[in-house]
């Protein structure tokens, strides 16, 4: 095996912590650079899907996952005067070998932290160091920091470079300074999380209204935070809307802005204008992804997650896909003593896949069985959904999104028996 020093990773958000231990599972060293001076548990929900808490599960995380998130028993689609269209099971209860979880995000990265502390050391794990540049040349690379002041840091070098950095990448904007700003989707969104009583299942996953006149995504991620036995329930409002202002995953936003296109929103399991209102926190987003790239990797430096494939929030993929490229990224740089080789290998077996689901975000999303029930009702309560649309429609626009995604049950069956005497290489 090639004998790779170091890898340096920068950030460490979900994509940059997993990446680390995928890592270190395989022998490779890494070393993590992280702008924040301490990581806090910041932004509100998430889903894991059953592909990426497979990976999970390999670096021995389920159980800990397990403990602080709810494990995801259904989805379920409501037009906005509360009818039913479709409904499924999800993780386990769809017949997956590995749950789907809804959980924080910050509670998610504190698991990754914990982990990574324990099994890389915390003398590997640098906070307040902000990567401004990377450089390199034919023996590695040098990264160039500054500390929260803006003071620069010591260079620092390393055989390999991923850039983990997220939505505002240094990285990615060194390599394309002429990409130009994000593309916004004409939707805005507002998140925040409420303490409730459970609802439905306790688990579920709900999709509810429709973009031309507000649409809302709802779903536990923590459960029994207080004595009353209530969850901790993460909510995404959406809005058409022209306006929008530059990304920020927390900025605080106004209830104001919203709650009107809600406030006739009373359904027999939820009071959703009551359930706004009485929201513990809000933050604003605009829905906005990147064009696919051309390419990610430029010799010893390759992008990973967010920097490399930003994508509108409407599939539940995001943190996945970030998951799913470290695992891939830790193979292929422990299969070769090729950095570089192992960089384009990585990058031609996640890139295509990435793009597929950045352009269905687009389109074709799972809540796009919302817009077809709404164009098809034009916005009017239905006598029975059959008399709509049939469920085996709903099932394949279902299906469909899961296969391009990457998570369909047959498709992941197939990967796991074709992978089952695989031996993930180890460096000595």
């Amino acid at each position: 095996m090639s004998p790779i020093d170091d890898v340096a990773i920068i950030g460490a958000g979900i994509g940059g912590l997993t990446l680390a231990l995928t890592l270190h599972r395989a022998g490779i060293p890494c070393t993590v650079y992280e702008a924040a001076e301490e990581i806090r548990p910041v932004g509100v929900g998430i889903n894991v899907l059953p592909h990426a808490t497979k990976e999970l599960a390999e670096l021995g995380l389920e159980p800990a996952l397990a403990r602080v998130a709810v494990t995801t028993k259904e989805a379920t689609f409501f037009n906005r005067f509360g009818q039913l269209i479709y409904a499924e099971p999800l993780g386990r209860d769809a017949g997956y070998a590995h749950p789907q979880f809804s959980i924080h995000r910050g509670d998610l990265q504190q698991v990754l932290l914990d982990a990574a502390r324990e099994r890389i050391g915390p003398a590997r794990i640098f906070l307040g160091w902000s990567c401004t540049a990377v450089e390199q040349d034919g023996e590695g690379t040098t990264l160039h920091f500054r500390d929260p002041s803006g003071k620069p840091l010591p260079p620092r070098r390393a055989a390999v470079a991923i850039a983990c950095d997220g939505i505002h990448s240094v990285v990615r904007k060194q390599f394309f300074p002429d990409e130009g700003p994000p593309r916004y989707s004409g939707v805005n969104m507002w998140r925040g999380t409420t303490r409730w009583q459970p609802f439905l299942s306790g688990a579920n996953m709900v999709r509810a209204g429709w973009l031309a006149t507000g649409k809302m995504v709802i779903y536990p991620i923590r459960a029994a935070v207080d004595t009353e036995g209530r969850q901790l329930v993460n909510w995404v409002a959406e809005i058409e809307t022209p306006h929008h202002r530059r990304r920020d995953w927390n900025r605080p936003g106004n209830l104001d802005d919203f709650l009107p296109a809600f406030a006739d929103w009373h359904f027999d399991w939820l009071d959703v204008p009551a359930f706004l209102a009485a929201a513990d926190m809000v933050l604003e987003f605009p829905m906005v992804d990147q064009d696919p790239l051309p390419r990610w990797s430029r010799g010893r430096v390759t992008l990973l997650g967010d920097a490399a494939h930003p994508m509108v929030p409407r599939g539940s993929n995001g943190a996945g896909q970030a998951i799913l490229d470290a695992a891939a990224l830790a193979e292929c740089l422990a299969a070769t003593d090729d950095p570089a080789a192992a960089l384009k290998a990585y990058e031609d077996r996640r890139r295509e896949a990435t793009a597929r689901i950045v352009l269905a975000n687009r389109t074709k999303p799972p809540d796009a069985i919302l817009g077809e029930v709404f164009r098809r009702t034009g916005d009017r309560p239905f006598r029975h959904i059959d008399d709509v649309i049939s469920r085996d429609e709903l099932a394949a626009m279902s299906e469909g999104y899961k296969r391009i995604a990457g998570y369909d049950r047959d498709g992941l069956d197939a990967k796991a028996s074709g992978s089952a005497e695989r031996v993930r290489p180890a460096r000595s």
